[in-house]
């Protein structure tokens, strides 16, 4: 079977009406893309909680559509745009979309991944390529964390770096439960995930299952009224973004036990002094590593030395 998509290229005002349009009118699926995507005027899209885009489309937007083979795409086009009221046709093109193992495809796209001296993160259609490394083994979902990002790598490397035998872990903003597993498996003793999205923790559990790691997983919410609710950690670690970070800074500063260590990532190197100075009234941080324009800070708690860079 085979199918042909749609491409039409049009202004931000438009995109969003005309994707729940063709939607409407028999597509099968629809995408927006920046148009731009590739060039010196290309536009990233970044959603940090409590300050997601509120549309998901470009100032020049491409709308792709999955339509059947067999369907007239001018017709779901002409139908489309009519329903929105645009004064004229859209102009498209088609593409052909050929039957595909999907499955395979996309599982060719990802390969073990090695990250700092000894830790691999294996996808499970793959095998290890270092029996004796530290062995992750994670397949790409829904929740962030598959150590393909910097900031994650960041982080990973730190724990490496820092091996916590017998140590208290916390993992705030946990995602699909990496660094725990990391602490857990270089030594930690008790290890606590905390994440907003309940599809993460749902996730991270179930890794941690298949990693044969014990920790405990919360909400926020479930968190605060938990045993661990008054806790503070030997390791407290971050990965999320600066604008949450800088305003959690009384909150995870206040969950390092005293002597313990933070670690913050999610940060641009350009960010680095402003989410520091966030958390100078609690804790001096420094930079401990940077890769591709992002940084890891940490520092102790009782410490009034800014920790050198690695």
């Amino acid at each position: 079977m085979s199918w042909t998509e749609i491409v039409i290229e049009i202004a931000r005002d438009h995109a969003e009406a005309l994707s729940e349009a063709l939607m409407d009118v028999g597509a099968l699926s629809v995408s927006v893309e920046d148009a731009d995507e590739g060039t010196d005027a290309e536009k990233p899209l970044f959603g940090e909680p409590g300050m997601e885009p509120t549309e998901a489309a470009w100032d020049h937007s491409r709308v792709v559509a999955l339509t059947d083979e067999d369907d007239d795409q001018a017709v779901i086009v002409a139908a489309a745009a009519g329903q929105i009221g645009l004064a004229t046709l859209p102009k498209f093109t088609t593409r052909k979309v050929e039957e595909q193992d999907w499955v395979r495809l996309t599982q060719s796209q990802f390969a073990p991944i090695h990250i700092g001296k000894n830790i691999w993160v294996v996808p499970s259609w793959h095998e290890a390529p270092d029996a004796n490394g530290l062995i992750l083994e994670l397949d790409p979902g829904l929740a962030f964390g598959t150590g393909s990002h910097p900031t994650t790598r960041l982080c990973m490397e730190w724990l490496e770096a820092n091996p916590a035998p017998g140590k208290t872990v916390l993992d705030y903003g946990c995602g699909s439960g990496i660094l725990a597993m990391v602490a857990k498996k270089v030594g930690a003793g008790e290890v606590v995930g905390v994440d907003i999205d309940p599809q993460a923790i749902e996730s991270a559990a179930d890794n941690a299952q298949r990693n044969k790691c014990e920790i405990a997983y919360f909400l926020p919410d479930t968190f605060a009224q938990s045993q661990h609710a008054a806790q503070r950690f030997d390791i407290v670690v971050a990965n999320i973004l600066s604008s949450p970070l800088k305003l959690m800074a009384p909150m995870l500063s206040g969950r390092v036990a005293d002597g313990g260590a933070l670690i913050l990532s999610g940060v641009l190197a350009r960010q680095a002094e402003e989410v520091a100075a966030a958390y100078a009234p609690f804790i001096k941080l420094g930079v401990w590593a940077e890769q591709d324009g992002w940084v890891a800070l940490h520092g102790r708690l009782g410490s009034d030395v800014v920790p050198a860079a690695r």
